[in-house]
């Protein structure tokens, strides 16, 4: 394998031949080597590559010669079919051969078959436009081959009708479904089992892995070798599937499903009937104790007797309001457990109502305190949520035990040149380390600038302050520019202070999509795009166009978010220093991100701006300097405006 890597990627290989923009790269020989040295071994692997070195194709090589199946994970769906519609067939065609690779999403992704034949017949749909939007699926439904919702591109993106045909785990039957062996699911499962490669992205790589010992939600094959792209975002992801999650829109599914089934087996007595209206108002009432201002919130010791350990702060109703709802929902299971007749919905409602009562005691009764237990208010919807402090015990149990080699990739991967945290975070016990300096020449292509005569981020000015500089900055980079902010209020702010003094065409975030937003960037001289974190990574605009990268301050977690709070407090509780040990190496990751939209190919120059002086003043700062970029640092604008 070594052999044929190495010449694959020769100035004189096929990659060569194939590409007519081929740039040798030997950290990406050096990556690739590495890769197949693990999977070979079966060793663990975390190797930071920066910026250009063509990380891609450096792990699909060996993938793809391993002649083990081997997952490729990624951090996004865009990454995802960049690799199966772009990279893998680039592939197929500089190698002349075929490979043998399947591209896999989340089971909302798909339609369920079972779910259309119900909905057909309900008296009712969900907005006036439903009954046409169902006969186009139904159409589609007979002449798809995946069932991938994205092959209806016309058809609105939040589609409320979606949610009630999809694949989703709670409704599904398994085996026992009439549908099983044409369902979409089993279909794209039975294309991972053939297949040497399965790609994709960490949503559905860590449902499916919490999920492996249960019937119910298994998606992936069995694998041996799992590869990570954007390995960085892997425990905010995993937090997610590691813990229990239950909302208000979860409930309110339950019952609409629960109606339709009883609809369909003929059983309309007044006395079922009353029962779901009970459990209708019960959820009300649960709910209604923790509605409030939108946020996240950790939830407090309630003084509750037999129910409720915790709840909202000064809810004084709780313990009725979650024994009423508890009992409710048993009572509901156990009248669809009573039908003489039962078919492949009710089952499911059965099997939805035991996990909601035991997920619902998990986070309001548990006594562990390995997990935060905490809720957030978003839009219309109340999210109750258990989360792991410490999510190193699973993953090193489930994941680094199991497999035989774990493959940990990104741009952005160690601190100061050390891996130390990103292992301590996963619980990584083992691992080889390497990291492949980027491609570009960053001292001749970037030039780094912190002003010094700015207030810190919280004292009384700092918002003035930062419009004057980011305008001074426009100026010199004549636009062309992205401005990334750590917060949706500190964006708007700015945002409003510039929009009338600026002569640039001026983007922001939230009022076009994040696709849209990028094409009118590329397309519209001297545009200036304001956004927060979901463009500080994934981004790539490459030329002129984006000249110049500004960020408002260092991207500190929200301390008092019930998550990031808890893991502070363990790890000093536990003795150490969580503001050296985590605050600042997941700032520095984050900020490494964002400072990476800028230099995206050899011929890229640009300005790098962080308005937070304290990178320069306090002794902290050192740290996050250690990590970026080799480019000059300034602090005076004139060397800004000679440097472009």
């Amino acid at each position: 394998m070594r052999k044929e890597i190495e010449q694959i990627l020769s100035p004189g290989g096929a990659i060569a031949e194939s590409h007519p923009f081929y740039e040798h790269r030997p950290g990406q020989v050096q990556m690739a080597l590495a890769v197949a040295g693990a999977i070979k071994t079966g060793r663990h692997l975390c190797v930071e590559a920066g910026t250009g070195t063509g990380k891609t194709l450096a792990y699909l090589l060996p993938a793809i010669f391993s002649g083990k199946r081997v997952v490729i994970s990624t951090a996004t769906k865009n990454l995802q079919e960049q690799l199966f519609q772009k990279d893998i067939p680039f592939l197929e065609k500089a190698l002349k051969r075929n490979f043998s690779v399947c591209y896999m999403k989340g089971r909302g992704n798909y339609l369920c078959l079972n779910r259309l034949e119900t909905i057909q017949n309900a008296a009712y749909l969900f907005s006036p436009h439903d009954p046409a939007y169902l006969k186009k699926i139904k159409s589609w439904a007979r002449q798809t081959e995946t069932g991938d919702r994205a092959e209806l591109a016309t058809l609105p993106e939040n589609l409320t009708l979606w949610q009630h045909i999809d694949a989703r785990r709670e409704t599904c039957e398994g085996r026992k479904c009439r549908n099983f062996e044409n369902c979409f699911v089993t279909r794209v499962r039975q294309r991972a089992l053939e297949s040497d490669i399965v790609i994709v992205n960490h949503h559905l790589f860590f449902a499916d892995l919490a999920l492996r010992r249960e019937d119910f939600g298994k998606v992936l094959p069995d694998y041996s070798c799992v590869v990570f792209d954007e390995a960085h975002e892997i425990e905010d992801v995993a937090t997610q599937y590691f813990g229990v999650r239950i909302s208000n829109y979860r409930l309110g599914e339950f019952l609409h499903d629960a109606r339709a089934a009883l609809a369909e087996t003929g059983e309309s007595s007044e006395l079922f009937s009353r029962e779901l209206d009970r459990l209708t108002e019960y959820v009300k009432a649960f709910f209604a104790c923790f509605w409030g201002k939108e946020g996240r919130y950790v939830m407090r010791p309630s003084g509750g007797g037999s129910g409720a350990r915790r709840g909202p702060a000064g809810c004084g109703n709780l313990d009725e309001a979650y024994k009423n709802l508890r009992v409710q929902i048993g009572a509901a299971r156990m009248a669809f457990e009573c039908l003489p007749v039962k078919n492949d919905n009710t089952e499911a409602l059965i099997r939805r109502a035991r996990e909601m009562e035991s997920e619902l005691a998990e986070i309001l009764e548990s006594e562990s305190n390995e997990y935060v237990y905490w809720y957030e208010i978003r839009g219309r919807g109340v999210f109750l949520q258990s989360s792991p402090i410490n999510l190193a015990p699973a993953l090193s149990g489930k994941l680094f035990a199991e497999a035989d080699c774990v493959v940990l990739t990104s741009a952005t991967l160690s601190t100061g040149g050390d891996f130390s945290f990103i292992r301590t975070r996963l619980g990584i016990e083992n691992a080889e380390e390497l990291i492949v300096p980027s491609h570009f020449d960053f001292v001749r292509q970037a030039i780094l600038y912190v002003p010094r005569n700015i207030p810190e981020p919280r004292e009384a000015g700092w918002c003035e302050s930062a419009a004057a500089e980011i305008r001074a900055l426009l100026d010199a980079s004549r636009g062309r520019a992205f401005l990334l902010f750590t917060s949706y209020a500190q964006m708007r702010q700015v945002y409003e202070s510039l929009r009338d003094v600026v002569e640039f065409p001026l983007l922001m975030q939230g009022e076009k999509s994040k696709f849209r937003l990028l094409e009118e960037f590329r397309g519209t001289p001297g545009a200036v795009l304001f956004a927060t974190s979901s463009f500080w990574q994934g981004v790539d605009v490459q030329g002129e166009q984006l000249s110049c990268v500004v960020i408002d301050k260092l991207p500190f977690a929200v301390p008092n978010d019930p998550v990031v709070a808890a893991r502070i407090g363990r790890i000093n509780e536990t003795g150490g220093n969580a503001f050296y040990q985590y605050q600042i190496p997941a700032a520095t990751i984050l900020l490494k991100q964002g400072i990476g939209r800028l230099i995206r190919n050899r011929t890229d120059r640009g300005i790098l701006a962080i308005l937070d002086k304290r990178l320069v003043t306090k002794s902290y700062g050192r740290a996050f300097l250690e990590s970026l970029p080799p480019a000059p640092m300034t602090h005076d604008q004139a060397e800004i405006r000679q440097f472009l």
